[in-house]
């Protein structure tokens, strides 16, 4: 921690609260990071968020190439100095949220995502690549620690919600590591954790992923409100058609969103879409 202080200081950064900068140091931690990730010497990894390129460097020693994003173009000098002498890194500053991800994914083919993410982009991030990706093949992502129970909740409890159904059609995901709140520097208000997804291609059976989309998002609308009475509003029809919908899905008239399986997501959005309810 002290090391990577002096470099900090040594070049006059100050951490800026709107990027959610909380950096690791502890090289056990990111060696288990990078294990847990399954990477090797044929994997090209995109890391987003690199900071102070602490986890940089370790991935590089284990990948092919390390494509490193960050915003903030004051860690420049700082990152030349954690990254000297390492030839399969390319540091990138640019908002990947805000990337033509197609474009970039031609330059690079197929790579895994291995990043100690910034917690405000978390879930966007997340959504961008289930929903614009061709070419990832799985996450493996520090995030916080409630974030990452939501991404692996199971249906019909109270962590299980929309992003979880997301992330569900394509991949499967797993909580692997749990993380002290002590091991970042500065010290976040939150305990993180490391979670794998590792997508599977047609994971859940589905005529249309938009579909899909926009069933979830019926769904959990509002966590209050019965299934039913979500559909009513979310695709303007009435209390009989949909009591019509939710028996060809073998939904219970009075379910609410939570209590739905991926899978059952799926035949409803199939039933929505037949009926011509949901419009592409």
């Amino acid at each position: 921690m002290q090391e990577l202080r002096s470099v900090l200081e040594k070049h006059g950064f100050h951490f800026k609260k709107q990027f959610g900068q909380n950096f690791i140091s502890d090289t056990n931690l990111l060696r288990s990071i990078v294990d847990a990730s399954g990477i090797n010497k044929e994997t090209t990894v995109v890391e987003i968020g690199c900071g102070a390129g602490t986890l940089t460097r370790v991935l590089a020693e284990a990948a092919k190439k390390v494509y490193a994003f960050d915003i903030d173009r004051d860690l420049q000098p700082v990152l030349a100095d954690t990254l000297a002498g390492l030839e399969n890194v390319e540091v990138i500053f640019r908002d990947f949220n805000k990337l033509n991800l197609k474009e970039f994914e031609e330059e690079i083919g197929e790579y895994m995502v291995v990043a100690n993410l910034p917690y405000y982009i978390t879930t966007p991030l997340v959504t961008k690549l289930l929903e614009e990706s061709d070419k990832v093949q799985g996450l493996s992502i520090m995030v916080q620690e409630e974030v990452a129970d939501r991404f692996c909740a199971k249906e019909n409890t109270p962590e299980y919600g929309s992003i979880t159904a997301a992330i569900a059609l394509k991949g499967v995901a797993k909580i692997v590591k749990r993380v002290s709140r002590n091991m970042f520097y500065p010290r976040p208000n939150v305990d993180s954790a490391v979670v794998k997804i590792e997508f599977v291609r047609g994971r859940v059976e589905v005529k249309d992923e938009r579909a899909y989309r926009q069933t979830v998002k019926c769904a959990f609308l509002n966590r209050r409100k019965t299934l039913e009475n979500n559909l009513i509003n979310s695709f303007n029809i009435t209390r009989e058609q949909a009591k019509a919908v939710l028996a060809e899905a073998c939904v219970d008239e009075k379910a609410r969103g939570e209590t739905l399986s991926p899978e059952r997501l799926a035949k409803l959005s199939d039933v929505l879409l037949d009926a011509g309810y949901i419009k592409l």
